[in-house]
């Protein structure tokens, strides 16, 4: 009986032992098996940014709370958690969904050719004036409307004037004592000119003061003839009027050369120069083409835009041409070789401008660089790049975005210099 108790005991140890076996097995695989899923959801991290606003970061799908875009979703892998700490490695499914693409720097046409906005506008400096000779009142106007074109010798308005009276009565006058009295003290022929003069001051033409001396006839009303060729731009009085000497009639713009006007900032002022060639295209004539010259560049800001003014001088022989007109000003050196990067690869902050380089294993790097003159396709590189980079020309935004995520929001972290 003492014997079968023995064994019987011995069974139990043995299948207590087994079962412990057992369960320290089961623990060790839970355990694994746990490592293993935390490794994989390490690994599978993930958040979404915007590609335009990449310190956007969400940990769910949907739109950029500023532009609204449709957020890129961007994975975390155990790659880029063991990244170099100035470097950026995308999985292919990032870059495809980031939609990056880079270009190699060369030599490339960084011309400094612009094309600017301008209008149209009259050449002040072929203004010219009408004013009254002598005080009277307006009876009559021939030209009523602005734009009419007048001409030297044509009538422009017609004055009442006592004054005008008085001086043609001495002119019949002179003429007068010069047939009639032969006083050899009296310079008769020295009075007849003063007098002609006189009318010719107030704007008798010659003809007018032969009229007159031939009907011998006085009158307080004279028809004021142009002095001036041009178009009419301003018309100052109205008939009735009374005006006095020196008063304003009108004014007249010579259409034969005109002015293009345009803004640029003051950044690019300095580039050009007066009388820099420029190639003007009016849109309103199918297109025309013009050549020009820079007239003028204003040595002085706008107050309010801070930007600079530049006239450009075109001719307009034909009058074809009108203020007002739309104009494209294509103007600077369309030709200019050095080493440059796309325009797009380059991004600017208030310090200083990077670009993103693509490295032999495949990973992404910022780097400083230094930029000289441009143009909208390329800009120039002094410093910061050698010949044969491959620089990310699209998608640098979301490079940024990993950068910010990595970086706690330093941008510059780690940027080589």
């Amino acid at each position: 009986m003492i014997k079968f108790n023995n064994h019987t005991t011995a069974f139990k140890m043995v299948s207590l032992f087994c079962l412990a076996f057992l369960f320290l097995i089961s623990l060790n695989s839970c355990h694994h098996k746990a490592a293993q899923q935390a490794v994989v959801k390490a690994q599978s991290r993930a958040y979404y940014t915007c590609s335009m606003h990449p310190q956007v970061h969400e940990d769910h799908d949907g739109n950029c709370p500023i532009c609204s875009m449709k957020l890129i979703k961007v994975e975390m892998t155990g790659t880029m958690n063991n990244m170099a700490g100035d470097k950026i490695i995308l999985t292919a499914t990032q870059i495809q969904l980031a939609a990056i693409q880079t270009d190699t720097v060369k030599e490339q046409n960084t011309g400094n050719e612009k094309t600017l906005t301008g209008t149209v506008t009259t050449d002040e400096t072929g203004a010219q004036e009408l004013s009254a000779r002598l005080a009277g009142r307006i009876q009559r106007l021939f030209l009523r409307a602005v734009g009419e074109k007048i001409n030297i010798g044509q009538p422009i308005y017609s004055i009442y004037s006592e004054d005008l009276q008085e001086a043609e009565k001495e002119y019949l006058l002179a003429k007068q004592q010069q047939k009639l009295l032969h006083n050899p003290d009296v310079d008769y022929q020295q009075l007849i000119v003063a007098a002609e003069s006189k009318l010719q001051l107030w704007g008798l033409s010659l003809s007018q003061i032969n009229s007159l001396a031939a009907s011998g006839k006085v009158s307080a009303s004279m028809v004021v003839l142009s002095k001036i060729n041009g178009t009419v731009s301003d018309i100052a009085v109205h008939e009735g009027d009374y005006v006095t000497e020196g008063m304003t009639i009108l004014k007249a713009q010579s259409l034969n050369r005109l002015w293009v006007e345009a803004q640029l900032y003051a950044n690019e002022a300095g580039i050009y120069k007066v009388n820099d060639p420029v190639n003007v295209s009016l849109p309103d004539l199918g297109g025309q083409l013009i050549s020009g010259k820079v007239e003028f560049i204003n040595p002085e800001l706008s107050e309010t835009s801070k930007v600079d003014l530049i006239r450009i001088s075109i001719p307009n022989p034909q009058g074809l041409i009108r203020p007002g007109m739309l104009a494209y000003l294509s103007i600077g050196s369309a030709t200019n070789k050095a080493l440059a990067v796309p325009a797009s690869a380059i991004l600017t902050d208030s310090n200083r401008s990077k670009v993103w380089v693509k490295n032999t294993d495949g990973s992404f790097s910022p780097k400083t660089i230094k930029v000289g003159l441009g143009n909208q396709n390329y800009v120039s590189i002094i410093s910061g790049l050698s010949p044969g980079s491959i620089v990310v020309t699209h998608g640098a935004y979301l490079l940024n975005s990993e950068a910010i995520f990595k970086n706690g929001g330093d941008q510059m972290a780690g940027m080589k210099m």
